[in-house]
């Protein structure tokens, strides 16, 4: 849910707060009322956010030590509870205006990753069928890996519009290395390998390693996502070196997808 709507929404429960001044706990109004509001929280923060257990805490009514229980002890925890559902949802207003809803980044992060599996699952497909053009027309052939990054950074322009090529990240070395691609907004570092012959897949992971922690010192990567295009089946298990290299035990997440497949 963007953070537009979080707000209208939160600004809305919080209003018809006054008009359950005079209801009880046991009013329709109130029942629904807090529903609402609850759902609305679990929606926007998710289930187990402090916001939706903060709000779920909130008493309407007198402790069950108060026995017995006047008609004035119920209504002054009624009241209670409706001066602290509205502070809370107050703070919880100013947190979306200062912060955001915390589940935006999330959200964008995983639909950027689902995009980017899709293009990496997708991409020999999409090779083979350049390869098809009408009157035997010239085309890309893929054929090392500045072929992939050209076709790479095509497919990634239909979803992604801040594609930054060639950045650089520095090393323990002193010098520097080359990012294939950064997606700045979404603090995404696409890594780009294509097998062949004379490179062993122990050497591809070697060098996936090295940028592993080159990438852990980029100020705009959060995670790094690797895509090894294998189109002669190089890489004889291609799930263990896709696990391995993202269990390489770095703080850095990692993402990694070796394709075609079989």
């Amino acid at each position: 849910m963007n953070r537009d709507k979080a707000i209208q929404i939160i600004e809305r429960q919080k209003a018809f707060i006054s008009e359950l001044r005079g209801c009880s706990r046991n009013d329709q109004n109130f029942i629904k009322w807090k529903r609402d509001t609850e759902v609305a929280l679990e929606k926007i923060f998710g289930v187990k956010s402090r916001n939706v257990s903060e709000f779920s805490d909130i008493g309407f009514s007198p402790s069950v030590f108060s026995i017995p229980v006047e008609e004035k002890q119920i209504r002054s925890a009624y009241n209670k509870g409706m001066q602290k559902a509205e502070a809370i949802l107050s703070s919880i207003l100013d947190e979306i205006i200062n912060y955001g809803t915390g589940i935006d980044n999330y959200e964008t992060e995983v639909n950027a990753i689902s995009t980017i599996e899709r293009i990496c699952l997708k991409f020999h497909a999409v090779a083979r069928q350049l390869r098809a053009r009408h009157s035997n027309r010239q085309t890309l052939e893929i054929e090392d890996e500045y072929d992939v990054q050209d076709l790479m950074h095509a497919l990634l322009k239909i979803n992604f519009d801040d594609i930054r090529p060639e950045e650089w990240t520095p090393s323990n070395s002193g010098g520097s290395a080359r990012v294939d691609f950064l997606l700045k907004k979404e603090k995404i570092v696409i890594e780009i390998k294509k097998t062949r012959t004379s490179l062993k897949p122990s050497e591809i992971g070697a060098q996936l390693l090295v940028d592993i922690a080159r990438y852990r010192q980029h100020p705009d990567c959060e995670l790094l996502f690797c895509f090894i295009y294998d189109p002669e089946g190089i890489i004889g298990n291609p799930i263990g070196f896709e696990r391995d290299l993202e269990n390489s035990g770095s703080d850095l997440k990692v993402r990694t997808i070796v394709g075609p497949k079989g």
